[in-house]
């Protein structure tokens, strides 16, 4: 079998702002499986483990952060699913694993502002550590529409945010929030004040130490968040997949915990 490595490029211009699409690389192995039905009148979220899901909705498929097995990823399947384009927010393998995608998969990796699959993101630049990215770079949080619903993947934050990137942020609807600590996201207190300040309807809590993590996983569990939240608004799931419609999205916030 030959590996290839397939680099695309594009120019994608969005209210006069020309900013650069990066990277699409391909492994021609192993078939993907059929594709995840798209519901035109909500959005189906399916988690894959640590911050990875699909998010199919409004005749779009997005994959973000795939990765590779190993560390707090051990025991967890390579994500392999028919998708449109691929978000990620770093570089590092268990936030943006792309060498097994298919051969011209559209990937966003850096901040700007895109328009795909009709549908407009917005890369934030931030830093992916406490000490302005100087051990981990930087991280990009995503923002976007679909289906009605505005989406926020805050992938490996870590910093406090800044008052420019609360303003590109706005208010979203969904809030992929980092929760389980360590030197590249929020600790839980840190992700509450995260939570308060951007005021989400429904926040999803990603980032944190699973069952079949191995010892060398630096994350805390996901119940020292859970313990900050008011009981009342916190929903623990038994599935991974969560389905949402922007008419039905709960009032006050609410906190889903998906299951693996």
């Amino acid at each position: 079998m030959i590996h290839r490595r397939h680099l695309l490029q594009r120019l994608v211009t969005l209210g006069g702002l020309t900013t650069a699409l990066a990277i699409a690389e391909a492994r021609a192995q192993n078939r993907p499986p059929a594709p995840a039905p798209v519901n035109p009148s909500g959005l189906q979220l399916r988690w894959f483990g640590h911050f990875s899901f699909l998010i199919s909705g409004g005749a779009a498929r997005i994959l973000t952060h795939p990765f590779r097995p190993g560390g707090c990823t051990a025991g967890l399947s390579i994500p392999r699913q028919e998708k449109d384009l691929v978000l990620i927010s770093s570089r590092l393998l268990d936030e943006g694993f792309v060498n097994n995608l298919p051969p011209d998969t559209q990937v966003l990796a850096d901040p700007g502002s895109y328009t795909l699959a009709g549908i407009s993101f917005q890369g934030i630049r931030m830093s992916h550590d406490r000490v302005n990215g100087r051990r981990f770079g930087t991280n990009i949080a995503w923002r976007w529409q679909q289906a009605g619903i505005r989406l926020l993947h805050l992938g490996g934050a870590a910093a406090p945010l800044t008052s420019e990137q609360r303003l590109l942020m706005g208010q979203p609807d969904v809030l992929f929030l980092p929760v389980g600590g360590g030197p590249k996201a929020y600790t839980a207190s840190e992700a509450k004040e995260v939570a308060t300040q951007l005021n989400p309807r429904v926040i999803i809590p990603v980032h944190f130490r699973l069952p079949r993590a191995a010892a060398s996983c630096d994350l805390a569990g996901v119940e020292e968040f859970l313990s900050l939240m008011p009981a009342e608004q916190v929903q623990r799931l038994k599935t991974n997949i969560l389905s949402l419609t922007a008419s039905k999205l709960p009032v006050p916030m609410s906190v889903r915990v998906l299951s693996l």
